[in-house]
């Protein structure tokens, strides 16, 4: 199992949130990237933050409308994401499953039976990073979306191997399988 970040990792991020099909732009080689993982037997979700739903810049219809042209993108070569979890929350809400806390990953490894401590969550944000360290899942960071910003201003960032992209985690979660 990989979980994975959306924005950032996936997609590129438009100012603060993706909130429409349209602003979602695929980051170079990320699709191609699920794809191998797939194909080389690998489950893969998703984890996101969509506070942009609380805050009214779009619906849960809106976000579902952004997966579908993730998840079409993907079938187009073969693949398709095992689970999509989100949370729609804002900050202020204290929910669980808002990242940096771990309930999206609880739910996760509740539903597809893994060991937590065994899956990488490969993200592009502190909270990615705290969240699969709450959850004693294994943290991975990438320089595309926040990484860069991330590895600048936080300390706890410095000990969690970090890849130039989805695509280069990917190439070298194969290599060393």
């Amino acid at each position: 199992m990989i979980i994975l970040d959306r924005d950032g990792v996936i997609n590129h991020i438009a100012d603060d949130d993706v909130t429409s099909v349209d602003g979602w732009d695929p980051i170079p080689g990320s699709i191609e990237a699920i794809n191998r993982l797939k194909k080389a037997g690998y489950l893969v979700t998703i984890a996101s933050n969509h506070s942009g739903i609380a805050r009214g810049l779009y619906s849960e219809m809106d976000l579902q409308k952004i997966h579908e042209k993730m998840q079409h993108m993907l079938s187009a070569r073969g693949a398709s994401l095992d689970g999509i979890y989100f949370c729609p929350h804002g900050p202020e809400a204290n929910c669980i499953c808002r990242k940096p806390k771990p309930g999206l990953l609880f739910q996760i490894a509740k539903q597809f039976k893994i060991d937590l401590s065994i899956t990488p969550l490969v993200g592009d944000n502190i909270s990615d990073i705290q969240a699969a360290k709450m959850a004693n899942a294994k943290p991975v960071l990438v320089r595309t979306g926040k990484g860069e910003y991330v590895m600048q201003n936080f300390p706890e960032a410095l000990d969690v191997p970090v890849y130039d992209d989805l695509a280069h985690f990917v190439r070298e979660t194969l290599r060393h399988r």
